[in-house]
């Protein structure tokens, strides 16, 4: 059974559609096929930032906590 899609109009920068389809054609891809594969991928991250709420502030609160010691060990 064949897949529904939905067409959509948008805007983007210039050089991020450039970039998009230099991506899609140094894969074999066809641009349509790149711009929804990186939707499904963003869509996945968000999905795993709200899943993950107390990591996600854990980690914020870490790297605040540590920000001394990351200054002195980046010199």
């Amino acid at each position: 059974m064949a897949e529904t899609k939905e067409q959509f109009s948008g805007r983007a920068a210039p050089e991020l559609l450039a970039a998009m389809r230099s991506i899609a054609q140094g894969k074999g891809w066809d641009f349509e096929a790149t711009l929804e594969g990186a939707m499904h991928e963003y869509v996945a991250n968000q999905s795993a930032d709200k899943q993950q709420p107390d990591a996600v502030a854990h980690f914020r609160h870490s790297l605040e906590r540590n920000r001394r010691l990351y200054e002195l060990l980046a010199q």
